[in-house]
């Protein structure tokens, strides 16, 4: 499966990434910030697709407005896990990096369907 949008395709690289990373946690945040992490992150690609599939251009803006939110709350686990020592600074960086640019791509597709 995939998706012919590049969004997709760059938050698709970014849930590959955190699962990566995440395999290195500490097994007791199996049930915790991994599982969080990793759901919020693989939310965005879902939601954009998801969207996609939709009937009306409303519906896709709606998900791909849930895809912001899950990216920030991803974002977020990122920076804590930063915090925490369980990434380090350049895969925090690496992971920060791709967080925005997933945020500008659907910020300019949001705007690209609202006209």
């Amino acid at each position: 499966m995939e998706a012919n949008l590049e969004v997709w395709k760059v938050s698709h690289q970014l849930v590959l990434e955190v699962y990566k990373i995440t395999q290195r946690f500490p097994e007791s945040e199996r049930f915790g910030l991994i599982s969080q992490v990793r759901r919020s992150a693989s939310s965005v690609p879902t939601n954009i697709i998801e969207g996609q599939a939709r009937q009306y251009k409303k519906e896709f803006i709606q998900f791909l407005y849930i895809s912001k939110g899950s990216l920030e709350e991803t974002n977020y686990h990122l920076f804590l896990s930063k915090e925490l020592g369980y990434i380090s600074d350049n895969d925090y960086k690496l992971l920060f990096d791709l967080c925005n640019r997933i945020k500008m791509m659907l910020y300019k597709l949001i705007k690209s369907l609202q006209v």
